[in-house]
């Protein structure tokens, strides 16, 4: 029986279909360090982890029976997929899972920033009735700048306009502007407007340390930050210093530069105990809804993958969709991506008189994937000349 290790508190329901597949299925609530995967994962041949397990070269090298790994999230770049694609181990996620999730929460932030809501609930624990209008003010007429026009960016933008507010919106890709939103040529144009500046960006390398003193300085007096994005991109300390000189008004972050790798551990962060700051540890996606779907999603796709040889929305091996085989076999072939493969693998078929039923391929930088259907059974001769060929990274059967 096949093992999955799942890391990080992932939803209960990807247990459950990877347990009715067939699966051996162990949950862990933390995160693992190097050392740790390093020890666990021989013998796994699933594993699925969020953003808090990082998978390096090392990790990967320590994991001979690893096909697959589901980031139960958006981002990847925890992962190294390059090292993964050589190996010839998928990588999935779930880029459209939790959009909502996040977007509410910052809508819920830019509302609780703007009445100065956090110190005002404070005060009231407190014991104290601090009833005035000062420094709360309505969203309503109020500039929205959003840095990331992605998945979420543009459902936020939806949102923020049907709450009367402008939207501007910056990204280094051509993103088509919904509703009255409008493009900015630079970030520094749309930091000079926006009242309300929110990331979302993804964890590319390059992004790293993009908002730090002299974005601050750039954006209005009195403005709204927001990162529900990625926490290496912002320079908390220059946040720190100005919202203590005033000309932040208000922050709201979910994401930081190093996170607890487990439920309790201590969080240490320069932007603690400050007046109207909203920090919430790294929830934007964790509603039982989006959860419940991350965990059904990408527990499927691994599935799918370990089962059928399915590819489809992984991102760094070719991705094929293949129909449910339900009859005959099946034959996955991850190859190196080099002319005439796909004809020396039909010739060895018919050579050894293999009825090929259906084929489907497809590639992506420097491999290739073909999925081939067949009546019948496919000959041990069959499968030795094409575990022989020298352009061979893989080679899989399935049985309807």
């Amino acid at each position: 029986m096949a093992k999955a290790l799942l890391l990080e508190n992932i939803h209960p329901v990807a247990v459950e279909n990877l347990e009715a597949s067939g699966f051996d299925v162990e949950l862990r609530t933390a995160s693992m360090s190097e050392d740790e995967l390093a020890a666990a994962l021989p013998g796994v041949t699933l594993l699925g982890i969020r953003s808090n397990t990082h998978i390096t070269e090392r990790v990967l090298d320590s994991a001979p029976d690893l096909t697959a790994i589901g980031c139960f999230c958006i981002g990847t770049n925890q992962v190294d997929l390059a090292a993964a694609a050589g190996r010839g181990i998928a990588v999935f996620n779930a880029p459209y899972s939790n959009t909502r999730s996040v977007v509410e929460l910052v809508i819920a932030e830019i509302i609780s920033l703007a009445r100065r809501l956090p110190e005002k609930t404070q005060k009231m624990h407190a014991g104290i009735w601090d009833k005035s209008a000062k420094g709360s003010h309505e969203v309503r007429g109020r500039t929205l700048g959003i840095v990331g026009y992605g998945n979420i960016g543009t459902q936020l933008s939806n949102l923020a306009e049907a709450m009367g507010m402008y939207v501007v919106y910056y990204d280094i890709a051509d993103r088509l502007a919904h509703g009255n939103a409008r493009r900015m040529p630079t970030m520094d144009a749309l930091l000079a407007e926006a009242d309300v500046v929110s990331l979302h960006v993804d964890g590319r390398p390059g992004n790293a340390g993009i908002f730090g003193d002299a974005q601050f300085k750039r954006m209005k007096p009195r403005s709204i930050f927001i990162n529900a994005a990625r926490g290496m991109v912002v320079d908390t300390e220059s946040l720190r210093e100005h919202i203590l000189a005033g000309h932040i008004a208000g922050a709201a972050l979910d994401v930081f530069p190093i996170e607890p790798k487990a439920q309790g551990d201590e969080f240490e962060s320069p932007l603690r105990g400050l007046d109207n700051v909203i920090l919430t540890p790294h929830v934007g996606g964790s509603t039982q809804e989006a959860q419940e779907d991350i965990g059904y999603f990408v527990s499927s796709k691994l599935r799918n993958f370990q089962l059928q040889g399915s590819t489809e929305l992984s991102v760094n091996l070719p991705a094929v969709q293949p129909p449910a085989l339900v009859e005959g076999a099946r034959i996955g072939f991850l190859h190196v991506n080099v002319p005439g493969v796909l004809a020396e693998v039909n010739n060895i078929l018919a050579t050894e008189g293999v009825n090929v039923t259906g084929q489907y391929l497809a590639t992506r930088g420097e491999q290739g994937y073909v999925v081939t259907d067949v009546s019948g059974h496919v000959s041990e001769a069959a499968l030795e000349k094409l575990q022989a060929s020298p352009h061979t990274q893989w080679l899989r059967g399935w049985d309807a």
